[in-house]
């Protein structure tokens, strides 16, 4: 006799600033997963919007705000733009590596580096190494870190320049966190690369999706994603394509957002609860 499949318990934060959009709050709904089938779950809740930090399930869950959409690459139709193919080409010669989930001192100090870059004063800044080693070895789902390094004449391994947790779903690549040095020589678009890297993997292995986390319109930190095609997102009535129309007026939207508010972000601002077991409670 199989013992029977429990439903999993469903947990709410309390509320607190919302790291998008000034003025508002957050609060999001979350679930431990654990036991045998934390995989089947991890799956079924990503298909709902549902993103993974260590061993929680969570998504938004806000009392008056609904701007956090979950989009996704659809990994088969993809055609990159003119930009990303430059993108494509100029880092192409880098060395990619699938690593087990295990962190390195390597993996922190380029995390280190591209925090104090990128986001300094934000919610990771303080991360400590044991910090990130929860981050990145807590999963309880199958989990890689992609590592991106300079090549070498020797085949010695190169300099890390990238790397990226990811998760591999039923159906995709999940982008759990990514991180890459902001500084390396003649490799602009390196955020935007380690992307178009995950929808070539997810492609290749007949995945159909790659999960880009949420997008937030009006915030300049999420306008990356939406410059991705063919994008759906995900709403009350399931998964839908961006119009093409749509989705260009957004483009342009937020390339003028980009110039208004500055900081030439190419993918690296992420769903802001990785790393951050502490704000889960159960119970």
């Amino acid at each position: 006799m199989t013992a029977p499949v429990r439903f999993p318990r469903f947990f709410v934060t309390s509320p607190a600033p919302c790291p998008y959009l000034p003025g508002r709050s957050e609060r999001k709904v979350f679930t431990e997963l654990k036991g045998p089938h934390a995989s089947e779950l991890n799956d079924a809740l990503g298909r709902i919007g549902f993103r993974r930090s260590q061993t929680v399930s969570y998504r938004p869950s806000c009392l008056d705000c609904t701007a956090c959409i979950s989009v996704r690459v659809v990994a088969d139709q993809f055609r990159p733009s003119s930009t990303q193919r430059r993108e494509m080409k100029r880092n192409g010669d880098l060395v990619t590596s699938m690593c087990r989930p295990w962190s390195t001192s390597e993996q922190f100090e380029l995390l280190q580096r591209y925090l104090g870059d990128r986001h300094p004063g934000g919610g990771m800044a303080t991360m400590d190494e044991v910090d990130f080693a929860d981050m990145v070895e807590h999963t309880p789902v199958e989990s890689w870190v992609i590592e991106y390094r300079e090549p070498t004449t020797d085949g010695t391994p190169g300099k890390l320049v990238g790397a990226c947790l990811t998760d591999r779903q039923g159906d995709g690549l999940s982008m759990v966190y990514s991180f890459y040095d902001t500084a390396a020589p003649g490799r602009s678009g390196l955020g935007n690369y380690i992307i178009l890297d995950h929808i070539s993997r997810a492609a290749e292995e007949g995945l159909p999706y790659v999960y880009l986390g949420y997008w937030v319109e009006g915030s300049v930190r999420m306008q990356y994603k939406i410059r991705y095609r063919p994008l759906e997102r995900l709403t009350r009535d399931g998964w839908e394509a961006f119009g093409e129309v749509h989705q260009d007026r957004l483009i342009a939207g937020a390339a003028a957002l980009r110039r208004e508010e500055a900081p030439p972000l190419d993918g690296s601002t992420k769903d802001g609860a990785h790393g951050v077991q502490g704000q889960y409670k159960v119970g």
